[in-house]
Parts: structure tokens; sequence; C-alpha cells
């Protein structure tokens, strides 16, 4: 019996205005994390539940990875369809991280509304399972996602990152607290 070597990634850190994020690559440059540095230890699991064993070194992400980013952050919103991702994953979840990609920055939609668009309306906690446990924040925007009654639910990196973010997206200093869902 062979045992498979750990994957090689790399994780590089990059300065934003709501915090440090890390960014982990593959050898191919394509990015298969994004999560906050004081939430380490959660990317740590995830990239174990995804990748199996791992061999995380330094090392910078490419500029097809941080110059999107940096756009997004300068205002350029459309700039992260360009990112190439490998989120791993179950076929579900898979299927509600691609429709994440296709809610458009500024608008939000509520859990049941993303069961419904991917075809499994009574799959609501199974959708928000799914976003929770996405390894590629802000890129896969799991931020876009709001209650029911318009609310702003959990959020991995923290309410305060998701209401900045909306926020940067709408072009408004506006809570979205109130922001009706699609």
């Amino acid at each position: 019996m062979t045992s498979r070597q750990p994957e090689s990634l790399s994780l590089d850190r990059f300065a934003t205005p709501i915090g440090t994020a890390l960014l982990v690559t593959d050898s191919a440059g394509i990015l298969c994390a994004l999560d906050w540095e004081d939430y380490a230890a959660r990317l740590g699991r995830l990239l174990r539940r995804t990748f199996g064993a791992i061999e995380l070194r330094e090392g910078a992400a490419p500029d097809s990875v941080r110059q999107p980013l940096a756009g997004y952050f300068a205002g350029d919103l459309a700039g992260l369809n360009a990112i190439a991702t490998r989120t791993g994953g179950t076929p579900f979840q898979c299927a509600v991280w691609s429709a994440l990609r296709t809610i458009e920055p500024g608008r939000t939609i509520s859990y049941g509304a993303l069961a419904a668009r991917i075809g499994a309306p009574a799959a609501v906690r199974a959708v928000g399972l799914a976003n929770g446990a996405n390894p590629i924040g802000i890129v896969v925007p799991c931020h876009r996602v709001i209650g029911a009654d318009g609310s702003l639910t959990g959020y991995g990196g923290g309410l305060h990152r998701k209401r900045w973010l909306l926020d940067h997206e709408s072009g408004s200093a506006i809570s979205h607290r109130n922001s009706a869902p699609v």
C-alpha cells in the first residue's frame, strides 16, 4: 500500500482594510482558501477537511490572485471573477459555492432563495452549512447571503467584516441590516 504525499500549498498574507487575509494557493497558483489571520485555526481545519494531509509553507500568491483582490478593495468589484479557485467539497457544497459566485456584488440573497436557485428549496439548512464551510471567502461571496428577514447572519470572518463587505459593494455606509433578500 502506498501512502499519499501531503499536498504542498503556499500561504501568503494580504493586507486589507478589514484585516490581514490569509491566501492559500496550490502549486499551479490557484486559490484554495482565503480566510482571516484571526481565524487561522479554522482555516487549518477547512484545509485538512478539503485536502487531507497538507504541507503549508510560506510563499507569495501569484499576481493573478493578488491583483484582482487589490482591485476589489479599491472598488473593482467584478475583478474577483478572474480568480481561479479550487474549493474541493462535496457535489452539494460545490453547487452552493458555484451559485454564490453568480450573486452580483452589491446584491444579497437569502438562504432559502439560494437553496431554490440550486434546485433544492427544502435544503435551506444544508445550504447554510455549505455556506459556512466555504473555504474561499470574498471570492466565493458567502457574505452576500443573509437571513430571510433581511438580517445579517453568521459570517466566518465576523459580522463586522460581512457588514463592511456589503457596504463596500453597495458603495454606501448604510447598514445592510434592512436590505431585502433576493
